[in-house]
């Protein structure tokens, strides 16, 4: 099982910035565990500030790939061209946030991209991607 982990904007900053809402441990720390406990799947990281990179990573991705988990950022409340790309895409994908987006300012309660998702984690830290994770592996 091939699943591409694509990162939005600002999440580089992870165990830096706003530790009270995102916690002290880098992505790339997490990454190496959530490898180690996931040894039959093949998992892949991208990380981009810019949306049209964003995109370009789903169009890539999205036709053979086994699943996507995406945790957009902020361009999950602003992106039409984002959830456009989730929505014109075969390959499965998981909308993550690591925060509880409906306990933040109001126009973070909504998303975008949920609509073509094929579920929604929000707000277990990061361990809503252990969750994506377990999520394509049941098949759910």
């Amino acid at each position: 099982m091939k699943i591409i982990i694509i990162n939005g904007p600002n999440l580089n900053l992870l165990g830096q910035r706003e530790t009270s809402i995102y916690g002290n441990v880098s992505f790339e720390e997490y990454l190496k565990k959530l490898k180690k406990d996931f040894p039959e799947i093949d998992i892949e990281y991208y990380q981009s500030n810019v949306e049209g990179d964003i995109i370009n990573k789903l169009h890539e991705t999205g036709f053979s790939y086994d699943g996507i988990i995406l945790n957009a950022g902020g361009y999950t409340h602003t992106s039409v061209a984002i959830a456009d790309a989730v929505k014109a895409i075969n390959t499965p994908v998981t909308e993550v946030h690591i925060s509880n987006i409906f306990a933040r300012e109001d126009f973070r309660h909504v998303s975008l991209i949920g609509a073509y998702a094929k579920g929604s984690i929000i707000g277990f830290g990061l361990e809503s991607y252990r969750l994506a994770l377990k999520s394509f592996l049941c098949g759910t």
